[in-house]
């Protein structure tokens, strides 16, 4: 039996969580019954907290393929009477949007609460997409927390207002607060909840034109009720300082603590009214026109997108208010994350006062460069190595999302497009058939189950030219291990089961295929030079377990090491062509570090002269 507090913890009890452990525990305080993912940072730990607690039966867990699935999943889930969670990174909301916005129109009477963790800045994304714009799209109820404490009790109100409604609900939150630490209060667990009983109503829950037209309507009463109870919540905060002021500031998410901060460090908590709004939509317009009313200035301050200035300046023209509102310029964009420094300097310029913080310094030009990299002992290398040996510039690359984007730089630079999760295969095509020239795409096996499969399909059925390298590590490596379906270890018990790469390629209708060990040079060589000039969809499937999860996860490590033989050409030559980071310059000489290398042996392969194998020390 687990003790870990999130699952055990008392009522009264206080921990020390993440922000995204604090959803874990909010969740379970409501009597979560089903909780649906496909991982993406940072969102990530929010189910791999599930995972790792077990449950004791309270919920049932699943690695979706990807986010249109485990949104289909926890909406059936959720129309079977169950209380249900779904996470994933935002990105991922764009492939889950159309279940989304139908299972918004039928509704869920179980209860459907959906964690959208934006990512401000591009930490881990390829864009900065708020979607808070999704709750004003879809007509979803929006929480956004800006603490752990708000975490955990935004979710279980989440939870609570999803199944009063019975309607999906939106908890957004932010690398920043995914990824906090802070002191959590709990509440208690209940026992496990009872599932509603599903009652049989075509009219509603199959929305042919007819019924859709008629359930729009009741989405729009819905949210109407959704409003009031935003009107209502103690999350929807005014803070009046002691003396008069007529300026105000309104505000939303992780803003609200950089304002807090800014506010007390400079001693201007008098001089402002302030308006915290932790549900952000639908807007509690009566609180916000009141709080407007005592108001001649208003300084709207949200991260991200204009949404809430765009819509109180609405509301101010509709209502007819005399308020001037002002939010973002050339401090405050809505590109990358805020700060109390770039807060503090945007509220010294709205009071009309000298800054009192210097401009951010400029990094030192003569700073070494620390760029992305692939783990030492990464099969990808060995493969990237090798396709730039028999291809070189005569080949386009098509990349994917994972591990393997970092391929793109030199001396690798496996990396010509990439358009999104599992386009490779289809980009590539275009790409191929628009310029007529040889493309190899680059696909990982957890993003073949979670786009890739379609794109495959497609070129077998459009008999596309492209050679498809599916970079098979056996894990879902970027986000953490989590599993897939192409796993070998059965990490999740009975809950998951092996699903073999090669019999689905062959199955879609692949003939050209082959499979190798991705350290094995010489068989990645045959099979590549095989497949070259060869017409039609082809595939190569390169195995080698993740060097990260085979150490921490299967206790799997080398029993050897490389060293440096011999000093000259060849072996700066590896160097400059495979660039392990277990490399390193001493003086004019090559050196591996013992701690780095993983024994993977690639370098002896590629010069065999310069390396040899050493017994791995301790």
């Amino acid at each position: 039996m687990s003790n870990n507090p999130l699952l055990h913890g008392a009522q009264g009890e206080r921990h020390l969580l993440l922000g995204n452990e604090a959803i874990v525990r909010g969740a379970l305080e409501a009597g979560v019954h089903v909780v649906t993912c496909y991982p993406g940072t940072p969102s990530s730990e929010v189910p791999d907290t599930f995972h790792r607690i077990g449950g004791e039966g309270r919920y049932r867990l699943e690695y979706s393929v990807n986010e249109k699935v485990a949104m289909e999943v926890a909406a059936g889930a959720a129309l079977g009477g169950a209380m249900s969670l779904v996470t994933m990174k935002h990105v991922g909301l764009n492939v889950a949007a159309d279940p989304l916005f139908t299972a918004v129109y039928t509704g869920l009477p179980g209860g459907l609460v959906v964690l959208s963790a934006d990512d401000p800045g591009c930490h881990s994304s390829q864009n900065e997409q708020d979607n808070r714009y999704y709750a004003r799209f879809a007509m979803l109820p929006c929480f956004e927390p800006a603490s752990a404490q708000e975490a955990k009790d935004m979710t279980r109100e989440a939870f609570s207002l999803a199944r009063r409604l019975e309607q999906p609900v939106l908890l957004r939150t932010t690398t920043r607060i995914s990824h906090l630490r802070g002191p959590v209060d709990f509440d208690a667990l209940p026992a496990p909840q009872p599932k509603k009983d599903f009652q049989r109503d075509p009219a509603r829950f199959v929305p042919v034109p007819a019924v859709a037209r008629k359930r729009h309507v009741v989405l729009d009463e819905l949210m109407a009720r959704a409003r009031q109870a935003a009107e209502e919540s103690s999350f929807n905060t005014i803070a009046e300082p002691a003396e008069i002021t007529k300026l105000g500031i309104i505000t939303s998410g992780v803003s609200r603590n950089y304002l807090a901060d800014a506010l007390a460090a400079n001693g201007w908590e008098g001089r402002v009214r302030v308006l915290e709004l932790g549900i952000t939509w639908p807007l509690p317009e009566e609180k916000i026109c009141t709080f407007l009313a005592g108001c001649e200035r208003v300084l709207v301050l949200e991260e991200g997108e204009d949404l809430l200035e765009q819509d109180i300046r609405v509301l101010v023209q509709r209502r007819g208010l005399s308020v001037s509102i002002e939010g973002k310029d050339d401090i405050l964009t809505h590109q990358g994350e805020y700060s109390t420094t770039l807060v503090t300097r945007r509220l010294a310029r709205w009071f009309d006062e000298i800054c009192p913080v210097r401009e951010p310094r400029s990094m030192e030009p003569d700073l070494p460069g620390r760029p992305p990299n692939l783990c030492p002992g990464c099969s990808h290398r060995a493969v990237y190595y090798t396709v730039r040996q028999i291809f070189g510039d005569e080949a386009y690359y098509s990349s994917d999302i994972g591990c393997y984007t970092l391929g793109l730089l030199p001396p690798l630079r496996t990396a010509d497009f990439l358009v999104c999760m599992g386009s490779s295969i289809s980009a590539g095509s275009g790409f191929a058939r628009a310029s007529e020239k040889p493309v190899i795409a680059f696909i990982g096996d957890s993003t073949f189950f979670h786009s890739g499969m379609t794109g495959l399909a497609n070129a077998v059925f459009n008999q596309h030219d492209v050679l498809m390298v599916i970079l098979d590590n056996g894990t879902t490596a970027m986000t953490g291990h989590q599993p897939n379906p192409g796993m070998q270890q059965d990490v999740l018990g009975s809950m998951s089961s092996h699903m073999d790469i090669e019999t689905i390629v062959r199955g879609m209708g692949v003939t050209e295929v082959a499979k190798v060990r991705a350290f094995n040079i010489k068989a990645l060589t045959a099979a590549l030079n095989d497949m070259k000039d060869k017409p039609g969809v082809r595939v190569l499937i390169t195995e080698e377990p993740c060097v990260l999860y085979a150490r921490r996860q299967l206790k799997k490590v080398a029993p050897q090491v490389a060293v440096v033989a011999q000093q000259g050409a060849e072996a700066m030559r590896c160097l400059e062509e495979l660039a392990c980071p277990a490399f390193y310059r001493h003086g004019d000489n090559l050196e591996v570090d013992a701690t780095l290398c993983t024994g993977c042996m690639v370098c002896l392969q590629v010069a065999p002269g310069a390396f040899k194998a050493h017994k791995r020390q301790g």
